[in-house]
């Protein structure tokens, strides 16, 4: 800022454009981390990236009755849903990390889509 109180132009773009890459960078980590969530005491294991993309799912044979395929399907839901909460969690303590705990709507939880 100079003397008279006027906002150093300069200075206010330069801090931006750190802010910026700082974004990107958290952005690409958030895309390479791989955060797990689980259902059935561990029988289903499903796995995300930190952006909330499923990138892989664990059944427990013990699981697979032909004869209760809904109870099947409600825990690789569970898992999952687990697995994008922990994701969600994850994306809002690192964004937070980069807005010193400002309110940014980009990073509240439940705006991955799940």
């Amino acid at each position: 800022m100079f003397p008279d109180g006027t906002p150093d132009m300069q200075s206010l773009l330069e801090q931006a454009a750190i802010m910026q890459q700082q974004l990107i960078d958290a952005q690409a980590q958030l895309s390479e981390a791989r955060i797990e969530g689980t259902a059935g005491g561990g029988a289903v294991k499903a796995t995300v990236s930190g952006t909330g993309d499923l990138v892989g799912l664990i059944i427990d044979p013990s699981v697979c009755d032909p004869a209760d395929v809904d109870m099947l399907a409600d825990l690789v839901l569970a898992a999952v849903h687990d697995a994008a909460a922990n994701a969600e969690r994850l994306a809002a303590e690192r964004m937070g990390e980069l807005t010193g705990g400002l309110d940014d709507a980009s990073a509240a939880p439940g705006q991955l889509g799940f």
